[in-house]
């Protein structure tokens, strides 16, 4: 029997390493098909695969294949390049993105990547032969396209308004993208949003030394995912016949209860993990920004679970992996941290240092935006700078757990118990909105495209599906300048995010020019400490 041929995208990402560890064990099933940037890293981290499969290492770019592996060294946001990977393709996991904080720095080098990579995708799939009736595609979003979702609407599901942050560039590039998949022809496709995914390997999981750990509030709620169980579920999408109703469909994926943390806990148990104290002991808490982040528990990540069967970790399945993966020097020095209070007073001393310069000197540092005068950021992220400077510290502070907290559940502006919609739902919902649906007639087909106008009147298409079941509505008001003020007074739907964390006072609108300002920071920061 033929073998199926997948292609992964993103293989050398936290998420798509993983996705190929999984693949790799069924290797006798599929063949096994990569797209990988011709970089060192990529290099060196899939020679060991080269060598088992007797493929010859070729300098750049350039195609290697044997016994059921196939790398083809290219670039995704070169069309061609994308089309020769999905030649005779049946399957496409696709584990790639450009992801924050490099994002926020190469707006240029996302938008490449999570937009018109997958543009590259659709539109190579639907150029194979019979692709567009035949190929599946496995489309990856993130829970930041949703936004900030601190208490009390800390409990969201699929239909929520999308809503990325002030300045995420990261999450307007992967609403683009996503939205470019619902619109397509594709027959069989699915977007899965997933959480943040956090890596069990310790030297990946320390690799971010970035000032983004201080943009989330500490009463943020996260229903994490460990990386292994987001590259396992990613591969047991493969086992999803055609006919099931699991396509066309967008999900959450999320842990689950057992992976159920807020913000507080998760950077205490990060530092003690290391035998530090807390946060408290190396951190100040106006460090930590107050809102405009993103994370929430997930109402509905059961659903994609019963589909994929990927929960097995908890977060202390994932604290013991992180420290069994520890290098030994590490697990020494945190050891004695914990024996030694004279040892431990040094290492806290010294890391504060160190993160204090991280959070005032480097320009996307909370600190820096205060010192600096930052206006719009310390806006986005603090409201003003009075509340910035109201922000008592760690003697004062109490975190609210929201975990045993009511779940509040949003409107989605029509009547979500009805199996078949009729116009005037469909209308309803626009008008929920703050639009309208300018189309006057509808075959009651969810994927039918129809016209919409917004609040602002922007005239744009989109399928009921990709407007009502995702969360999507018009494509120019959520992409940059950020104007959440005004859309949250002509916008019910969207308002109940965005009123949750906003004064209704406040009017203000973020201009992707004052998102240059961090343009290229983290080389900035790295030459100014070296």
């Amino acid at each position: 029997m033929k073998k199926e041929r997948v292609v992964l995208l993103g293989a050398s990402g936290t998420m798509g390493f993983a996705a190929f560890q999984e693949l790799w064990k069924k290797r006798d099933k599929y063949e096994i098909v990569l797209l990988l940037l011709p970089a060192n890293r990529e290099k060196l981290l899939f020679r060991p695969y080269e060598i088992h499969s007797n493929i010859k290492s070729i300098p750049g770019r350039g195609r290697g294949q044997g016994n059921g592996l196939e790398i083809i060294w290219g670039d995704a946001t070169q069309y061609g390049d994308v089309l020769a990977v999905l030649e005779n393709a049946d399957w496409v996991l696709n584990a790639m993105a450009y992801i924050s904080p490099m994002a926020d720095y190469y707006p240029n080098n996302a938008k490449a990547v999570n937009v018109d990579a997958i543009k590259n995708v659709i539109k190579a799939i639907q150029a194979q032969p019979g692709g567009r009736e035949h190929i599946r595609y496995i489309h990856t979003g993130t829970v930041a396209e949703t936004g900030d979702r601190q208490p009390p609407i800390h409990w969201g599901r699929v239909g929520d308004p999308l809503n990325p942050s002030v300045f995420d560039y990261y999450a307007v590039t992967k609403i683009t993208g996503e939205r470019a998949v619902l619109e397509s022809n594709l027959r069989y496709w699915v977007s899965i949003r997933m959480s943040y995914i956090i890596p069990t390997d310790f030297r990946r999981y320390m690799q971010l030394q970035d000032p983004i750990m201080f943009h989330m509030p500490l009463n943020t709620c996260m229903e994490n995912i460990s990386s292994r169980d987001a590259g396992f579920g990613l591969v047991n999408a493969l086992s999803i016949p055609k006919k099931s109703d699991f396509w066309r469909r967008v999900y959450n994926m999320g842990g689950g209860l057992d992976m159920r943390i807020n913000a507080n806990d998760y950077m205490d148990q990060t530092y003690k993990m290391l035998g530090i104290s807390g946060k408290r002991a190396v951190t100040e808490r106006n460090w930590y920004a107050l809102r405009n982040f993103h994370l929430q528990y997930f109402l509905d990540s059961h659903i994609c679970n019963e589909y994929l069967h990927y929960c097995r970790d908890s977060m202390q399945d994932v604290w013991a992996a992180l420290h069994k993966s520890a290098p030994i020097l590490i697990k020494i020095l945190s050891v004695m941290c914990r024996n030694f209070p004279g040892i431990r007073k040094l290492v806290e001393r010294r890391t504060h240092a160190m993160l204090k310069n991280l959070v005032e000197n480097h320009a996307n540092g909370t600190r820096y935006w205060y010192l600096h005068q930052k206006n719009q950021r310390v806006s986005a992220f603090f409201n003003d700078f009075a509340t910035y400077e109201a922000i008592p510290d760690w003697s004062n502070e109490e975190i609210e757990n929201a975990v045993e907290s009511v779940e509040k559940i949003l409107e989605h502006g029509y009547d979500e118990s009805k199996a078949v919609l009729t116009l005037e739902d469909i209308q309803r919902a626009a008008d929920f909105r703050g639009g309208e649906c300018l189309s006057d007639t509808w075959d009651g087909d969810m994927f039918t495209t129809l016209t919409w106008r917004c609040a602002f009147n922007h005239d744009f298409t989109g399928k009921p599906n990709t407007i009502l079941k995702a969360g999507h509505w018009c494509p120019v008001c959520v992409s940059p300048p950020w104007k959440g003020d005004q859309q949250a007074r002509r916008n019910p739907f969207f308002a109940q995010v965005w009123n949750a964390s906003h004064d209704p006072e406040e009017d203000n609108v973020y201009s992707m020019e004052s998102f240059d300002d961090i343009a290229a920071a983290d080389k900035v920061f790295m030459n100014r400490n070296h």
